[in-house]
């Protein structure tokens, strides 16, 4: 009779990912912290950076950086934590906009947010890895240029399936003097609210696209350096271990 093989359970093949992939290793942990720090800063206060009246996101240049030098996991992480805090504005009434979706279309408003951030950094790595073997440079071009495209492709689309609300939101709008007259959802959502930061964003992850592509070859440059370290070390501890053997066994065979 056949031994029956029982299939891993899905927390030991997770646990055997992360520790296949190191994905908690002290480097790995660092490089996180640095670049969620930075998330959190040009998403708190990045608002700051304005050019003729419009704000610069740079938000997701470490997002898409931690997808291609961590993995998707790191990348969905990183978005994720984008999404909250932009949750997290709307929630405290902070941003009038999302704080109006989250009164009137809470559970839409939270996975909107959610689900937009996350896949900023997730299809960003898949696309790398899946590219870097035909180019390293084209791959990273990709994975910059698809994080803006995914986060506003998500966005508009979860705006249009909570159409109603975006349209309470303009009325708002007209009441308060902000707008003239009403406008069509649809023509709302794509050119007052995603046009130009979408335009903006994508410009930015174009122009910075060469830097990120620098940041990789250096890093994984120096993860490849310090691989091949260890191996010399022990190849150097061996031959002074077998050239101090060699006297010591000269030595006997002269006393005998």
């Amino acid at each position: 009779m056949k031994a029956e093989t029982t299939k891993p359970s899905f927390p030991s093949r997770v646990k055997e990912y992360f520790a296949a992939n190191r994905v908690f290793s002290a480097r790995n942990v660092a490089y996180l912290a640095v670049l969620l720090s930075l998330v959190l800063v040009l998403q708190i206060w990045g608002g700051l950076i304005q050019i003729a009246g419009l704000s610069l996101s740079f938000v997701l240049v470490p997002i898409v950086l931690g997808g291609i030098l961590l993995g998707w996991g790191a990348g969905a992480f990183l978005g994720f934590a984008f999404g909250f805090v932009t949750l997290m504005y709307g929630v405290a009434g902070a941003e009038p906009f999302t704080a109006f979706l989250f009164n009137n279309s809470p559970v839409m408003t939270v996975l909107i947010c959610l689900v937009k951030g996350t896949a900023a950094g997730v299809v960003p790595a898949l696309l790398y890895k899946l590219l870097k073997r035909k180019s390293t440079f084209l791959a990273a071009v990709v994975a910059s240029l698809s994080a803006p495209i995914v986060n506003t492709g998500i966005f508009v689309l979860g705006c249009l399936m909570i159409s109603g609300t975006l349209a309470g939101w303009i009325q708002s709008l007209v009441d308060a003097g902000a707008m003239t007259e009403t406008v069509p959802v649809a023509y709302y959502i794509f050119i007052g609210l995603a046009g130009w930061n979408f335009l903006i964003e994508f410009a930015i992850n174009l122009v910075l696209a060469p830097a990120i592509h620098r940041v990789v070859l250096v890093v994984e440059k120096q993860i490849s350096t310090k691989k091949h370290k260890p191996h010399e070390t022990t190849g150097e501890s061996q031959e002074l271990k077998e050239e101090q053997r060699e006297p010591l066994s000269e030595e006997g065979n002269q006393e005998i």
